[in-house]
């Protein structure tokens, strides 16, 4: 298949405007990267949709997945949870206060530590969160199916490679 004949996408138009009004720049990068956040911007769009069918937004579901993957008791600390999410201990506690509303968690205090606090998921946080990953695994599924799984298995590693190299 030809240029030509490929679909075209946002960000061909994009390429094509500066290549008209700047020749002399490289835009192979832009190229990558811009369909990597418009690709970014879609999936999370439609992640959001999925996991609002659970009554919990993304920045939820990253909480209570991340206790799921904690293995049982399920449980870790809100410094822990912070530092895996990247979120200041005011946007933890937000999202704690929350779920801990909702009766998917709950905080206890940490015995071996009299100032610090344990979160742990509540059997109705467990099953919420184990049908919200599955659903929104199936929503990726779905969306990589139009490249099959060869291909979607080349894109893995290749953005693998990538992530590694700009995480130095």
């Amino acid at each position: 298949m030809t240029a030509e004949q490929r679909p075209q996408d946002p960000v061909d138009a994009i390429i094509e405007q500066w290549a008209r009004v700047r020749p002399d720049l490289d835009t192979a990068g832009m190229e990558v990267f811009g369909r990597v956040f418009r690709l970014a911007r879609a999936m999370g769009d439609r992640m959001e949709k999925e996991y609002a069918k659970y009554g919990i937004s993304r920045g939820e579901f990253d909480v209570l997945a991340t206790l799921r993957r904690s293995g049982e008791p399920y449980t870790l600390s809100p410094r822990r949870l912070s530092a895996t999410l990247m979120l200041t201990t005011g946007g933890m506690t937000g999202r704690l206060d929350k779920l801990e509303r909702a009766g998917l968690l709950h905080r206890s205090p940490d015995p071996h530590d009299r100032r610090g606090l344990r979160v742990t998921l509540t059997e109705a946080g467990l099953r919420l969160i184990d049908a919200a990953v599955g659903a929104g695994l199936a929503v990726q599924t779905e969306a990589l199916s139009a490249l099959g799984g060869e291909r979607a298995g080349e894109l893995a590693g290749l953005l693998r490679e990538l992530l590694l190299a700009t995480e130095k």
